[in-house]
Formats: C-alpha cells, structure tokens, sequence
C-alpha cells in the first residue's frame, strides 16, 4: 500500500491537535481503505509518535469481505505494522464478546491468546446488540474512558 504523492503534507490544524491530544484513538474501521491511508501521510505518523497521549488501537470486531477476511485481531496490528511501523501504539483495544449472528462472509476477529506477549492488550464487550459486525458506541466510548482513567488518574472536569 502506498500514497500518491507518497509525501502528502498533512493538515497543519490535524497535526497540533495530534500533539496536544490527551487520547488518540485509532479505529475503528476499514484497515486498509480508512486507518491506513491517514497514518501513511508522513507528519501524521510521526506526530503519534511525537505526541504524549495514550494511543489505543480499537480492533474491528468483525473481518470485512475482500479486505481483512480471514484476520485476527494481530493480523491487523501487524499490517498496520507493516505499513507505519511498530510502537505506534499503547493499546490494543479488542472484543471479547462473539455473540449474535454477522451477515455471510463475515466472521468474528478472534484475538491470539499470545498477542499480550508483545502488545498492552484490553478485551471488552463492544458488540452491538442490534448490529453485532459493529461497535457499540455507548460501550466503546466507556471503555476508552475506562482505558484512559486507569492509565492516567481520574479525569478532572
């Protein structure tokens, strides 16, 4: 996967909220077709790099057709690995819950028991009910929080 130009500047507006961001979160979504693109424009990526924040990536909870059918929660980390480079990073964020039925040829994104070897690892129930190939906002937004308050202190208003 590439860009064309394969140096695009990135918003400079984008850029200063990178670095003064108290969480990044990343996903979820399309791995290849929207997460990709953006963290391959040079000054985006290494803003995440730059920038203190906690950076959580959210796992889909199911594969896509003609584009990530078949991976794993890993599978993911490493193409975006693969694309950025490794330690982008603190978080994996992932479902836990396998429950409902998804449209054909969807499947679950399983999470690899030993992918907590290498990466900070958080499994959650983020299924919709309605729609389980989807995230539910409500328990995303809570979790993140939750991810967010352990990992820094109590969120002060």
């Amino acid at each position: 996967m590439w860009l064309e130009p394969n140096n695009p500047p990135a918003f400079p507006q984008s850029v200063r909220a990178i670095l003064n961001a108290e969480l990044i979160v990343v996903g979820p979504g399309s791995l290849y077709t929207s997460l990709l693109p953006n963290l391959l424009v040079p000054d985006v990526a290494e803003a995440m790099r730059a920038s203190r924040a906690l950076k959580i990536y959210v796992c889909n909870v199911a594969t896509q057709p003609g584009e990530t059918q078949g991976y794993t929660c890993g599978d993911h980390v490493r193409a975006l690995e693969e694309h950025v480079g490794g330690g982008l990073f603190d978080v994996i964020l992932a479902n836990n819950r396998f429950e409902g039925s998804l449209p054909e040829p969807a499947t679950w994104v399983q999470i690899e028991e030993d992918l907590d070897d290498d990466y900070a690892v958080h499994r959650a129930d983020l299924v919709s009910t309605d729609r389980p190939w989807r995230h539910d906002s409500d328990k995303l937004a809570k979790v993140l929080v939750d991810i967010l308050t352990e990992q820094t202190g109590p969120l002060v208003e």
